[in-house]
């Protein structure tokens, strides 16, 4: 279906189009507001807000002067933004016991080895990396900003993915390849 006829029946307050637009970018806001927060719950939390702000703020969206997935994006941001902000408390709520959590300390020890591994790639693998998977660029925006084709972007998220998946165990592996299913359809 085309987008710009749901973004329409959207406007005119039709549920349905809201579950298609729902059905075609949640995956992709879902990734980037789970990479800035880092917490499973938090995120789904803030999709279901984020979808609600679409539905409400809908007649904001102006199509002149964007894509629609670009307002989206923006609204997942700015919220996640926010949460993080709420979320540091001014008081003491967390138990700082002597012992760690185990998985805690595992999922850190995970996301240094991840980062150690992006860090061992050539500069523009990195950039790549970051721009897409810790910035959560789209691969039409993230090529304008590395001032190279799209094709030849898309290459190097290839090869990058490529290294990472040979040199990173395979649970990181699988985890970077669902992203990029999600992000790229």
């Amino acid at each position: 279906m085309d987008e710009n006829l749901q973004i329409e029946r959207l406007k005119q307050g039709d549920k349905n189009a809201l579950y298609f637009l729902y059905d075609k970018y949640s995956g992709a806001l879902y990734g980037v507001v789970l990479r800035m927060c880092r917490e499973q719950g938090l995120a789904e939390d803030l999709l279901q807000e984020i979808f609600l702000t679409i539905w409400e703020k809908i007649d904001q969206y102006d199509p002149a002067k964007g894509k629609f997935y670009t307002w989206a994006y923006r609204i997942a941001r700015n919220k996640t933004l926010n949460a993080l902000r709420k979320s540091d408390p001014l008081i003491q709520t967390d138990d700082l016991g002597v012992y760690k959590n185990v998985r805690e300390e595992e999922d850190l020890q995970d996301y240094e080895m991840l980062n150690g591994m992006v860090r061992k790639l050539e500069a523009h693998h990195q950039k790549v990396i970051e721009l897409i998977y810790f910035k959560g660029y789209t691969h039409r925006e993230a090529h304008k900003l590395m001032d190279v084709p799209l094709g030849t972007f898309k290459s190097y998220v290839r090869q990058a993915i490529k290294q990472l998946r040979d040199h990173y165990p395979l649970a990181i592996a699988l985890f970077l390849i669902c992203i990029e299913v999600i992000e790229n359809g």
